[in-house]
């Protein structure tokens, strides 16, 4: 009879639906968590539809734009460890919903600049810190709170939201941008975020399970296995940065994840409309073609989950890179608007397909304690190389005339991406993952 109570206990602790009915809260956050996603980066990754029109009118070169996504693009990183404590501190819904307003007024006061130096700071800087917080390092915090079976796909749900908003919001950036003007398409993107997508997340949002009376999704709610479950988890032991810094495969996704920044948020991200534009496309073809490549994004980050499931990390991860690469070489020799669509196809499967591995093969190489905080350095080294991206295209632009050397360089250095996965030591701990007892080796790396 006992093991019968617990087996019905457990299964009420993972079904997805209330005693009253309807889905587990926990879908609910899910769903609010990529709202938030789509909203923040969506508007923040529609900056390359406004170079070519603020170029018009204040005759700022390319270079000087490219500083400012630059920018944002590096402080987008450089927050998300600050933001990884702020969310374990005031939970994640604060941080989501101001966030997205954050970006909100940024997107309003952008449409309003006269000066450079206020598009530093208002999309530079406060858009950085609004989408820092609206991002993958707080979609974290609601797997880990929310849900104890099915987190990998809460992740997925959650990256997926990020390319989703490029699929949805650049081309409505564009419409607005071609039918109003630049500075109203900007105010409109604003309003939307401030007035419509904020108040929504913060009535429904919550910060935890026990705010409306349920455990996580997933939990068995007998205490033996839950106390049995805390006091393995506080055996295990956390790894630092300093540590995993000596450690070969930290090094390569480091390394592996700076360039992956380069060739994804940095320069294509910002510089791939106005790319394809100067290759004789039209702005609605360029904006379509980008949408296009944001649709193949949800389906290749859904999809990496589930090859990386099956099939390991390494090999998955070291073919993202390989494909990234040909992909933005075949963009120097584009012919026509199938070519193009065709290119975006590739570049989207695996233009976030790489975050899957990446974050489970630091959890399984350092521990489930210390994945959040390696997983945020290596992001910011991302985000390192997103920003070299981003002003890598527009200086070399300015220096060439062209796009050509720029993309070049990303298709080169995405291959050597995949290599460095190819080179990573996986299958055993990188470090200790317990607590050393008196007759332990000492460790090695």
């Amino acid at each position: 009879m006992a093991i019968v109570t617990r087996g019905l206990a457990a299964d009420q602790g993972e079904s997805d639906l209330r005693p009253g009915g309807g889905l587990h809260y926990a879908w609910v956050m899910a769903g609010m968590t990529f709202l938030a996603l789509l909203s923040a980066s969506g508007v923040r990754s529609s900056f390359g539809v406004f170079i070519k029109p603020m170029e018009r009118e204040f005759g700022w070169d390319r270079a000087t734009l490219s500083l400012a996504a630059s920018l944002s693009l590096f402080l987008f990183g450089a927050v998300g460890p600050l933001m990884g404590r702020v969310v374990d501190r005031f939970g994640p819904r604060p941080v989501l919903s101001l966030g997205v307003l954050l970006v909100g007024l940024a997107a309003v006061g952008s449409g309003l600049v006269q000066q450079l130096w206020q598009l530093y700071l208002i999309t530079g800087i406060l858009m950085a810190v609004g989408t820092g917080a609206a991002a993958t390092v707080t979609a974290s915090a609601v797997a880990a709170r929310w849900f104890v079976k099915r987190r990998a796909l809460v992740m997925g749900i959650a990256s997926a939201g990020m390319s989703a908003g490029q699929l949805i919001v650049l081309p409505f950036a564009m419409s607005l941008t071609l039918n109003y003007g630049w500075r109203q398409a900007w105010i409109i993107l604003g309003v939307v975020l401030a007035v419509l997508v904020f108040p929504v997340l913060l009535g429904v949002l919550r910060n935890d399970p026990e705010d409306t009376g349920r455990l996580p999704y997933g939990a068995d709610p007998s205490a033996a296995v839950r106390a049995a479950a805390a006091a393995s988890a506080a055996a295990e032991r956390p790894c630092s940065v300093g540590e995993a810094a000596r450690t070969q495969p930290f090094r390569m996704l480091v390394l592996g994840f700076f360039i992956c920044g380069y060739t994804s948020g940095g320069l294509p991200a910002t510089h791939l409309v106005p790319f394809i534009m100067e290759r004789g496309f039209s702005p609605m073809t360029a904006a379509n073609a980008v949408a296009l490549m944001g649709a193949m994004n949800v389906v290749g980050t859904l999809l990496s989950g589930w090859i990386c499931d099956r099939y390991g990390r390494k090999k998955p991860l070291a073919s993202y890179y390989f494909f990234r690469g040909l992909a933005l070489l075949f963009l120097l020799v584009l012919w026509d608007t199938p070519s193009l669509y065709f290119c975006m196809v590739i570049l989207g499967l695996n233009y976030i397909a790489t975050v899957p591995p990446t974050s489970t093969l630091i959890a399984d190489l350092y521990g489930r304690r210390s994945a959040g905080t390696l997983f945020g350095w290596v992001f910011l080294s991302h985000q390192v190389g997103a920003a070299l991206g981003a002003f890598l295209g527009g200086y070399l632009h300015d220096l060439t005339g062209n796009y050509t050397l720029a993309f070049f360089s990303g298709g080169i250095l995405a291959v050597v991406a995949a290599g460095l996965s190819l080179a990573i030591r996986e299958g055993r701990p990188a470090v200790p993952r317990t607590l050393p007892s008196a007759a332990a080796a000492p460790a090695t790396y």
